[in-house]
């Protein structure tokens, strides 16, 4: 290689790797006193070079150039990125809903027919997809699925996990292989450092009841009180509030009316008529007896481990006795 291509490759290097595309090289350069200071080369197929070249520059001239720009647009504003945040975890728990219902429409076809006047259990499904607004084409597309060949009834199962700080955790999942779940489930509590624990070894912290949500912002604590009252609720949970929360924090928090099945519906009833949102779920939840207390690592970490069991298909729903 002689002086003068060594200079023309390396000029187009700089060309190369000059910001953004232009159409002419944007500086121009005066290249003085190139001197080869050391070269070696093996008899080898493969070579090596210790070439050092000394260049000395003198910008003449310099041409604006037109750039684009490659970086992932930012969130204007941290409130905005929450704002963001909490808008995509309502879409996705009402997708979590929604598919849950699905499933068990499935199931219920599968087991007594797609009529429900004749098959009780779809009946109910049906008849508690609408307490949940759950949109009629998604029951229907579901009902279809049912008959098509090949689909498999959906079985309900329950994994038990230890978390973080002695925080249990539980994992509904309702699946049609249950390898499939069990694999995906064991992977990511093995990948967030949790650890699987024996049917029984968890769930004694819990008791199932039946729960309609309510964030803070969205009711008074005495009208949930009143409508409990008057719809004959078991409870009304109130959130744990802390003194350095930000108002973002506590919208966040959610009142839970506590009841039998049999005064559901009419919980719902009562809190429409008054005027109150609540979140859409299916219903029932593992409520911990005693809640843990543990540190912001922890806390965290057992959140991390939470949102991705969340993300897997086959799960339905994550209990966890961690207080919030």
């Amino acid at each position: 290689m002689n002086s003068a291509s060594s200079i023309r490759a390396f000029g187009a290097l700089l060309y190369k790797f000059s910001n953004g595309i232009p159409r002419k090289c944007p500086i121009s350069f005066s290249i003085h006193g190139i001197r080869l200071l050391g070269r070696s080369l093996s008899s080898s197929s493969s070579y090596s070079f210790s070439t050092k070249w000394v260049f000395s520059f003198e910008p003449q001239s310099v041409i604006s150039v037109r750039t684009i720009s490659t970086t992932t647009p930012l969130c204007m504003g941290r409130r905005s990125c929450k704002i963001a945040g909490r808008k995509e975890a309502q879409n996705a728990k009402k997708m979590k809903l929604y598919a849950k219902i699905g499933k068990e429409v499935v199931s219920a076809v599968k087991k007594g027919g797609p009529n429900a006047v004749s098959n009780t259990a779809l009946a109910a499904v049906l008849e508690k997809a609408k307490e949940l607004d759950v949109p009629k084409e998604i029951l229907d597309r579901n009902v279809k699925r049912a008959s098509e060949k090949g689909q498999e009834a959906y079985i309900e199962k329950v994994y038990e996990v230890y978390g973080y700080g002695g925080v249990g955790i539980i994992v509904e999942v309702s699946t049609d292989k249950i390898n499939r779940s069990v694999a995906a489930v064991r992977q990511v509590v093995r990948d967030c450092g949790g650890k699987m624990a024996d049917p029984g070894s968890i769930m004694f912290k819990f008791k199932r009841a039946r729960v309609v949500n309510i964030k803070v912002t969205d009711a008074d604590r005495d009208q949930l009180l009143a409508i409990a009252l008057d719809s004959g609720a078991d409870d009304v949970i109130e959130p744990q509030m802390d003194e350095d929360d930000t108002e973002e924090d506590r919208s966040e928090r959610y009142f839970k009316i506590v009841t039998s099945a049999e005064n559901y519906a009419a919980i719902l009833s009562k809190l429409r008529e008054e005027g109150v949102n609540f979140e859409p779920d299916n219903g029932f939840e593992l409520l911990p007896i005693s809640a843990v207390e543990v540190d912001d690592e922890a806390m965290d970490l057992n959140k991390e481990l939470v949102s991705r069991l969340l993300e897997l298909d086959d799960v339905d729903a994550v209990f966890t006795d961690q207080r919030l």
